[in-house]
């Protein structure tokens, strides 16, 4: 008995070292989190998680049993805590109220945790298997040191604001592996995101495999390195599914579509064209940037590939939700194309020629009993763009990407959903300057070079505070509110590929995460994105423990000195002494204390 007390008395003193000065953290921050007196136990050795048998539910419950057992994580800080005189902790005991829901768009994801200090129990209870996942997580949050201690005397009540919270990911200008893929997806699940939307097909590559045409993979891929065949997508989608995430395909159509030329090339209009001819200015491009094509909807072959690819990519993505892209269409593309030029020589229009597409595609998509997804520029481009009433609201959603709030007014004011996915906030590939192999921008001085936002057109570099603090139903009536089903961040692949993939991603991401799950506000109403910032310097730290290669956000000094990273001067646009200027080694930074 003496040995067991002294056992006992160590693994306090243990779990006291390892602690925060502040009460746990968990990441995104949960809607209720009660934790009145600060206390922890330790974690009995023999520790296991009882839950109902369902598949996936029993996979996470594998999973987050061996990861909550061997994580043992250490805290930046090292502050005290109390330390209960209760007993270890035994179990986690899993309750859901109906464990055959499917995985789909708008399921419930709410889920409580409590854990008394009376108690060897602790009780996880979920309305569906994909809410008891996201309180696992939270669950392995409340878990640290070795040997292990858990918080005690804690009540946690959780759901998400918004029910679509995703990352795009664009597989066809660079390749990424599999494994690539699926590491993203477990970092997704980590931070409570739930859709993983896949874009695979550009003008640049086809990697997809499709049985029923293996010659738009065979000629639009990079090569046989660089394809995903049905056994990947389906090991994917079941990954995804494993870990609470949707896998929602794009295929994006009619622009973006050089890749097809391959195989078909008396579909695509302007293929293997030089993307931007001397000579012409910027409103006669063929492309927005390398890499042209645009499906022809006026050629009598170009339906008949697209019901082929259509019915495979529903067979293996059994996903409700289909991508089917519509961004980016240029004029001089189509005009270049024979056919489209007897076509408008009659009188009829571009708007026309993607009207056929969209009435011949929509419907075909409808039919498969999928929910259509488009870029907002079918309906909202300046140009080309199709009368609203041939998509039916019910079977249509939009995602926005230009014009930040105002395009998001636009759709809804329309009566359609819209996903949010603002370039000036969430796109995460800005601010690492243009790929053009002979841009003379970067020949010029300093001072141009930054006017022209270092050759990134949506430059600058999306910080995690812009991403946090993104409210992206502002200007919005309650009603308008209601269609907004949440956002994705995106990841566009000029410049990036597996090697980058992680730092890229995360922790930006996880900004967006917390934004869309919880807020970005705290209860005044003020926004938190100060008070976040030693959170996600503590969550950074677990991701990277967990193999997700993260990118720091400050010096880990500014942890060990609380308050000294910080400034006492708030933002002003006017270059008076107001503005604080901080030495950053060779060049000046300017920040600014919060103030919204």
């Amino acid at each position: 008995m003496a040995r067991a007390i002294i056992f006992f008395i160590s693994l306090s003193q243990l779990c006291l070292l390892s602690l925060q000065s502040d009460p746990i953290n968990v990441w995104p921050k949960p809607r209720i989190f009660s934790w009145p007196k600060p206390e922890a136990t330790s974690l009995a050795a023999e520790f296991k998680i009882q839950a109902p048998m369902q598949t996936q539910l029993s996979s996470a419950v594998d999973r987050y049993l061996k990861l909550i057992k061997s994580e043992h994580h250490h805290h930046l800080v090292r502050p005290s805590i109390n330390i209960s005189s209760s007993p270890p902790l035994q179990t986690l005991s899993i309750s859901v109220d109906n464990i055959s829901v499917p995985l789909t768009h708008g399921v419930n994801e709410s889920y409580s945790v409590t854990i008394t200090s009376d108690e060897n129990t602790a009780y996880l209870v979920a309305s569906t298997v994909w809410g008891a996942m996201r309180g696992l997580e939270t669950f392995s949050q409340l878990v640290w040191g070795n040997p292990s201690c858990v918080a005690v005397g804690i009540y946690v009540w959780d759901e998400p604001l918004f029910s679509h919270r995703g990352l795009l990911l664009d597989t066809s200008r660079n390749y990424y592996e599999v494994d690539d893929i699926l590491r993203t997806i477990s970092a997704m699940s980590a931070n409570k995101l739930n859709v993983f939307h896949w874009h695979i097909t550009d003008s640049h590559s086809f990697p997809l495999l499709l049985p029923s045409d293996p010659n738009l993979a065979a000629k639009g891929s990079y090569g046989e390195d660089y394809l995903y065949t049905p056994s990947d997508v389906k090991k994917i989608i079941e990954y995804g599914l494993d870990y609470g995430v949707r896998v929602v395909p794009e295929i994006d159509t009619p622009g973006h579509s050089g890749s097809w030329a391959g195989a078909h090339p008396e579909i695509v209009s302007c293929a293997n064209k030089f993307w931007w001819p001397a000579g012409t200015k910027w409103e006669d491009r063929l492309a927005s940037e390398p890499g042209t094509g645009q499906l022809n909807p006026l050629h009598p072959k170009t339906f008949g590939v697209m019901i082929n690819v259509l019915e495979n990519v529903a067979s293996i993505f059994p996903e409700n939700f289909f991508h089917s892209g519509g961004d980016e269409i240029l004029p001089a593309c189509w005009k270049s194309d024979s056919l489209i030029q007897s076509f408008l020589s009659t009188g009829g229009t571009l708007s026309e020629v993607l009207e056929k597409f969209i009435n011949f595609v929509f419907p075909f998509i409808v039919a498969l009993d999928k929910t259509a997804i488009y870029w907002e520029d079918v309906i909202l481009d300046n140009e080309i763009k199709v009368d609203p009433s041939y998509l039916y609201p019910e079977y249509t959603i939009f995602q926005s990407w230009k014009n930040g709030t105002e395009s998001t007014k636009k759709i809804v004011q329309a009566g359609y959903r819209v996903i949010v996915s603002s370039s000036d906030y969430y796109y995460l590939d800005c601010g690492h300057g243009g790929f053009l192999g002979n841009d003379s921008l970067y020949d010029q001085p300093p001072e141009i070079q930054k006017a022209a936002g270092g050759g990134s057109w949506c430059s600058p570099f999306k910080t995690w505070q812009t991403v946090y603090n993104y409210d992206i139903t502002e200007g919005l009536t309650e009603e308008e509110k209601e269609l907004v089903l949440g956002g994705e961040v995106a990841l566009w692949s000029e410049q990036a590929d597996g090697t980058v993939l992680d730092a890229r991603l995360w922790p930006r991401t996880s900004a967006m995460a917390e934004a869309l799950w919880s807020g970005n506000r705290d209860e005044t109403g003020k926004k938190r994105y100060a008070e976040a910032t030693d959170r996600l310097n503590e969550w950074r730290h677990r991701m990277v423990n967990r193999g997700i290669g993260a990118e720091p956000i400050q010096p880990l000094w500014c942890l060990q000195n609380p308050g000294m990273c910080n400034t006492v001067h708030a933002y002003n646009s006017g270059d008076d002494e107001e503005n604080v200027t901080l030495s950053t080694g060779s060049a000046d930074f300017k920040g600014f204390a919060d103030s919204s």
